[in-house]
């Protein structure tokens, strides 16, 4: 047996409960991990909701790291005792411990913690793909994201100006100008007072931007609009302020605009991209040009709390789970 989250109703996180779960041994090509850091990402909100519809009831999260305990037949890339992490499932990560697919796992370096993998694995692997894959980022691009001083925001927008991109991005509050400085970003925009188009469009001198970030969905959407280049593109990759209502096509073609709706599950859907991807943002990170700040702790049995804090915004960086 083991503590786990579970909720067998969607709505808020009023929902969620501390359960004993049955766990039994790893299966063929399975691992078993003790989890020492439990990552609380966006997305969990999405299926406690049902916006993203589970089988109820449910586990929750889809993120973690720990120490494998166990490994099932057929295993040879882990050992007992090796350090691992993942973040693509299967969902019900908000756990004592957890079995997995082997070949969904990743290692983790020794010179980076577990609370530090557990808070970085899906917001620097969505960073990925997002500025790497989906629109590559070029030296040179002035280019916006939104939430800037978010989980997702300050690994991307670091590794952005790495990339040697003038990073715009958006924050809620003044409150988060200075944090989302220190995320890289040459100009701040904040959203709860100003119009972001126009803002960039003063920034580019008119021309717009090539690329726009959106993970705010909802709130966010006919600014990213706006902002954009002709030929632009906007990346809507989440939905932290709601889901964007359906769009028409037409309101793209004013500046012939791409749209496109990218998941992290399509870009490391294979091991190999999986850890290829993991491989880079562990370089990335320890080459200092991306710094990740300690993220908030709570302990599992409060994961209620933390959806709420996450929720209203109480939060910057990434919230992790301590069983």
């Amino acid at each position: 047996m083991t503590k786990a989250i579970r909720f067998s109703e969607t709505g808020g996180p009023a929902v969620l409960r501390l359960a004993q779960a049955d766990l039994g041994p790893p299966g063929p090509g399975e691992i078993r991990l003790r989890q020492t850091a439990i990552a609380v990402n966006f997305i969990d909100t999405y299926h406690r909701s049902g916006l993203y519809p589970v089988k109820l009831p449910s586990g929750l999260g889809l993120e973690a790291v720990g120490v494998v305990e166990a490994v099932g037949e057929g295993v040879s890339a882990f050992a007992v005792g090796d350090r691992a992490g993942y973040c693509t499932g299967p969902i019900g990560a908000y756990a004592e411990a957890a079995n997995l697919p082997a070949d969904r796992a990743v290692k983790i370096p020794d010179t980076i913690s577990d609370d530090i993998a557990a808070s970085i694995l899906m917001k620097g692997m969505t960073s990925e793909y997002l500025l790497r894959r989906t629109y590559p980022v070029k030296a040179g691009e002035t280019i916006l994201f939104h939430a800037a001083a978010g989980g997702v925001g300050q690994i991307a927008c670091q590794w952005a100006k790495a990339l040697g991109a003038t990073v715009i991005g958006t924050v809620g509050s003044d409150a988060k100008i200075a944090l989302a400085k220190s995320f890289g970003c040459d100009h701040v925009i904040v959203s709860s007072r100003e119009d972001i188009a126009a803002r960039v469009m003063e920034i580019t001198g008119g021309k717009g931007v090539p690329v726009s970030y959106d993970g705010v969905g909802k709130d966010s959407f006919e600014a990213s609009i706006g902002s954009l280049a002709a030929r632009g593109f906007l990346v809507s990759f989440g939905n932290a302020s709601g889901p964007v209502p359906p769009v028409s096509p037409a309101v793209l073609s004013p500046k012939s605009l791409y749209l496109t709706r990218p998941g992290l599950f399509a870009y490391v859907g294979t091991t190999e991209e999986l850890r290829a991807s993991a491989a880079a943002l562990f370089e990335v990170v320890l080459s200092g040009n991306v710094k990740v700040g300690a993220p908030a702790i709570y302990a599992l049995a409060d994961a209620a709390k933390a959806h709420e804090d996450l929720q209203a915004r109480r939060t910057t960086g990434s919230i992790i789970l301590k069983p």
